[in-house]
């Protein structure tokens, strides 16, 4: 039994099959071998992800050979019945199929870059696998395909609202590797931007705010916060040199950035402007886990996911310090969102709900519940995993993401009953 680490780790090792033995490293770097398979010879035939190119691997002598090169993002190989390679690549869409002695390479489909996997079953049928919109297709001869699974969303985090020049309202949601645009009365899709691994653009976006007629973008798993134009699909600004970004949004003319750190106790909230980065919030006020943030007239407030608590840490524009408690007792609350009342909306993402915290007497109450949100982080990612926004719209209706369930909600006012969902 073999497997390899990727994006999160670097190595190719060998498993003890009944798990009682240590794994044993047979190569160190290898530059992130993908979905592999053995094949003739007993060999190891693999995607290495960030040198362009399939390998073989002998596992005993602990060598690698290139195969092919010249790929823009291989991602995955796998031998049909009669014993020939075929290999994905992501960043074009192109199924092929490859010579293991000359290199060769034939496409035999095109398909929507952000490929992810395949296989053959056992009638030697191929089927293809998309990493960012989640769908399933059978590639037929002559590179036609059958639709097997549709796809959708497929793990949403933030969630922005923007006013399109015909009135209507746009809803941008941060999908992993995708940035994606649907119309908010209909939950048509209108556009999307992908993000690739390794290459410049876009980064694999968590969060997403509005700035005006742009974006910002926070990405845990890029470690970047990016000004984004969604009309052009430019980045703007990019910072990459936070220590974990876990959101970001505009308060006045700065940014504001959570950063998780990369130590325990280590998270805060940090204002970026002329004056360089100024921290506004950290442990040494009670903040633990920092997740969500909310501007609005001048006023900033955080929400933090460990403790339950929001607290209001700008005020007319300028740092409050000490930060004031606004609410307690909320369970994970993640994204904030000021309603059309004043009210600040919080997700809380530990009870599958959308509260609504009155700013004046700090009651919270339901807004709407049985929402599927809420999964659960994996060892060696931010607990909170993926983000659970909110926001409204100029029209008053509320958007909320759910990660577990793959949708995003919409609630009317004035009951904030749920109308839809766009799967």
């Amino acid at each position: 039994m073999f497997t390899a680490l990727d994006f999160l780790g670097e190595g190719l090792y060998e498993l003890d099959p009944d798990l009682k033995n240590p794994p044993q490293l047979l190569i160190q770097t290898l530059g992130f071998l993908n979905a592999m398979q053995f094949g003739p010879g007993g060999y190891l035939y693999g995607p290495i992800f960030n040198q362009n190119k399939v390998v073989r691997i002998d596992v005993d002598a602990r060598t690698v050979t290139t195969v092919a090169d010249g790929f823009g993002l291989p991602v995955a190989v796998k031998f049909d019945s009669q014993g020939r390679l075929h290999a994905l690549d992501l960043q074009t869409g192109e199924v092929l199929r490859i010579d293991t002695r000359t290199g060769a390479r034939e496409v035999i489909a095109h398909l929507e870059p952000g490929l992810d996997n395949l296989a053959f079953d056992s009638q030697g049928r191929l089927f293809v696998s998309h990493s960012q919109d989640g769908f399933i297709v059978e590639v037929l001869p002559g590179g036609q395909v059958r639709v097997v699974s549709p796809g959708g969303l497929m793990a949403p985090g933030g969630i922005a609202v923007r006013i399109r020049p015909d009135g209507r309202e746009s809803v941008f949601v941060a999908d992993t590797f995708t940035l994606r645009e649907f119309d908010g009365a209909s939950g048509a899709p209108m556009s999307l931007a992908r993000h690739f691994i390794g290459l410049p653009g876009l980064t694999s976006p968590a969060t997403v705010s509005r700035d005006s007629q742009n974006l910002i973008l926070s990405s845990w798993f890029g470690n970047a916060v990016q000004v984004w134009n969604p009309e052009t699909q430019q980045v703007l600004e990019d910072y990459t040199d936070f220590a974990v970004p876990l959101n970001a949004i505009r308060f006045q003319d700065d940014l504001v950035v959570i950063e998780l750190g990369r130590s325990p106790g280590a998270a805060r909230v940090i204002q970026i402007g002329p004056s360089g980065r100024i921290p506004l919030a950290d442990a040494s006020q009670g903040l633990v886990l920092p997740i969500g943030l909310e501007s609005a007239d001048g006023n900033l407030w955080v929400s933090d996911w460990h403790t339950g608590k929001v607290w209001q840490i700008g005020a007319n524009g300028t740092h409050l310090s000490p930060p004031i408690l606004v609410a307690e007792g909320l369970s994970r609350p993640e994204g904030l969102a000021m309603d059309q009342d004043g009210g600040l909306l919080v997700v809380e993402s530990g009870a599958g709900r959308l509260s609504r915290i009155d700013l004046l007497g700090g009651q919270v109450r339901t807004v709407a519940e049985g929402l599927l949100l809420g999964a659960e982080g994996i060892p060696g990612t931010p607990p909170t995993w993926i983000f659970n926004g909110v926001a409204v719209g100029p029209s008053g209706v509320i958007y909320v993401t759910g990660d577990k369930g793959n949708v995003v909600y919409r609630l009317d006012p004035p009951n904030s009953q749920i109308q839809e969902s766009i799967p």
